[in-house]
């Protein structure tokens, strides 16, 4: 348990944080979903117009550092390469 007066405004504001960063990182985690399962069911234009409601998530999130920069630009890339796959399967 925390004693000193700043070490319990530290623990405010960490938990205040990560209320943020779940919800930033649910939303990613949403939207990354929702494209996997238009892909499945060869809805490959609709997923191309999720891509970018994605891309903002991912962008948010690596921002507020809630992902790190290279988590966000690797997830981005293989979403795009799973579309681009499935248009050209289809």
């Amino acid at each position: 348990m925390a004693i000193t007066q700043s070490a319990k405004k530290e623990i405010r504001a960490s938990e205040k944080k990560a209320v943020f960063n779940l919800r930033r990182k649910r939303a990613m985690k949403l939207v990354i979903k929702e494209i996997g399962d238009l892909l499945k069911d060869n809805k490959v234009d609709e997923a191309q117009a999720k891509l970018s409601t994605a891309y903002k998530a991912i962008d948010k999130a690596a921002k507020m550092k809630t992902i790190k920069k290279n988590n966000a630009s690797r997830t981005k890339s293989r979403l795009s390469a799973s579309i681009k796959k499935a248009k050209e399967t289809k």
